[in-house]
């Protein structure tokens, strides 16, 4: 049992798809950097605020005695936007990488065609003919 799980284990698929796993991961956090350090303060400017802090205040908290604010039912716009430009980063560098993989893979060559030549029956024929004539 314990050598089929390392035939499994050690298949090239799932190492690739391990791979895979873990560079995106990666990529991701490299991605949500960028958003947050590049593209959010940018798209701030158009709001005058850090475009992560955008929301919408549907009731208003109170403040408490250590003076932070409680209560608020807010809906944040902005870090949503955020995650779904994330989103639209990465599923477009994954396509671009997608894309030229599959360029990269040699295009499969059609199959050859059947020689030229006596059917299989034309073949059988020439046999039961040749067998006749030795009788």
């Amino acid at each position: 049992m314990l050598k089929e799980f390392k035939d499994f284990a050690m298949k090239g698929n799932l190492v690739d798809i391990a791979v895979g796993f873990v560079m995106g991961a990666a990529f991701n956090k490299v991605v949500a950097s960028f958003t947050g350090g590049i593209v959010s303060p940018l798209i701030g400017l158009i709001f005058n605020a850090d475009f992560k802090d955008l929301k919408y205040i549907i009731t208003e908290g109170t403040m408490n005695d250590a003076g932070e604010k409680v209560g608020e039912v807010a809906v944040l716009y902005g870090d949503f936007l955020t995650n779904v430009i994330d989103f639209i980063i990465v599923a477009f560098v994954m396509f671009m990488i997608v894309k030229g993989v599959n360029k990269m893979k040699k295009k499969e060559e059609p199959a050859p065609e059947a020689p030229k030549g006596p059917s299989q029956e034309e073949l059988l024929a020439e046999i039961r003919d040749l067998l006749q004539k030795q009788k």
